[in-house]
């Protein structure tokens, strides 16, 4: 057999390898793995052999500076974490102010309780000085009333000293335009605490117990009890102290965006019927006259609110 190519041609010798080719592949290091372990250069990163599998977790809590946003919503400028042993500490003794304002009021009261107890019983009787005298059916009756009717003054001397307090415990807490809002609302709540015992005291208990007098006199005789009475008129006066707060409260609700005058007008049915509903269940007369005068001042002052935001231009 011929050691000659078939074709004749001569037989290529078989390629050396160039260096230059051989100096271009890469490293074997360079193919198994990466050159650095990243857990050598960094303690603090845990790996499963191979690879990083997390941050070493810090136990050590952080919380956000007082300005910060958290969510899209900045914090309150002034908030701060405190201790809950400190809130309860600082509220008790706030609550102390307050009682120590009412206690002063009461006593100060004591001091003309008798000339109060009389200068009432004659002015919310329709008959004036003709009205019935008063029965005691109870040795202590009389000096609890001295101190249910001196507690009104003490009240009243305690509520703007609440509001305050209440104002400084939750200040550091408030936005801004929040603080702007119940800062306006203290003395508004007063005047309209004030006005709605001066309308129990003037319209509501006048119209009541001529009510009273009037279904009883024919079938009776007239004997009211001291203690009794004046548990209506106390509890009388001051539910309609709260429930001259309505106007203040839609106004506060639309100020803040919780509610709109349009969606208050298409509910009103609604706050009629939880109108009445309180007013049976707070004012206690098995009669229903004194609920239904509330109720009905309740309602009054519902849709006089409306009307006037409407007036304004208020939606």
């Amino acid at each position: 057999m011929s050691d000659e190519p078939v074709d004749g041609r001569d037989a290529e010798a078989p390629e050396e390898p160039r260096e230059d080719a051989a100096s271009e592949l890469p490293d074997e290091s360079e193919l198994d793995g990466p050159a650095s372990d990243p857990a050598a250069e960094r303690p603090d990163l845990e790996t499963d052999g191979e690879g990083v599998v997390g941050d070493r977790h810090d136990p050590t809590p952080t919380y956000p500076d007082a300005d910060e946003e958290i969510g899209g919503i900045e914090t309150p400028p002034d908030d701060e974490e405190m201790p809950l042993a400190d809130h309860i500490e600082e509220m008790v003794l706030r609550l102390a102010v307050v009682l120590l304002f009412g206690a002063g009021g009461t006593a100060i009261g004591l001091l003309w309780a008798s000339d109060a107890i009389q200068f009432v019983w004659f002015n919310v009787f329709p008959s004036g000085n003709e009205a019935p005298p008063p029965h005691l059916y109870n040795p202590l009756e009389l000096w609890l009333t001295r101190i249910k009717i001196s507690s009104l003054l003490g009240i009243m001397v305690a509520l703007p000293a609440f509001v305050y307090e209440c104002y400084l415990f939750m200040r550091p807490g408030l936005y801004p335009h929040e603080r702007k809002y119940y800062l306006a609302a203290v003395p508004t709540s007063v005047v309209l605490g004030a006005l709605g015992m001066l309308f129990s005291y003037v319209l509501v208990l006048p119209i009541l117990f001529r009510y009273f007098t009037y279904y009883a006199e024919e079938s009776a005789d007239i004997a009211y009890s001291l203690g009794e009475t004046f548990n209506l008129i106390i509890t009388l006066t001051g539910f309609l102290a709260i429930v001259f707060q309505i106007p203040l409260f839609i106004m506060l609700a639309i100020m803040m965006g919780v509610t709109t005058r349009r969606w208050l007008a298409q509910k009103r049915l609604y706050f009629w019927v939880a109108f009445a509903g309180l007013s049976f269940m707070f004012t206690l007369d098995p009669t229903g006259m004194a609920p239904i005068l509330v109720a009905v001042t309740m309602i009054l002052l519902f849709e006089g609110t409306l009307f006037v935001l409407k007036w304004v231009g208020t939606e």
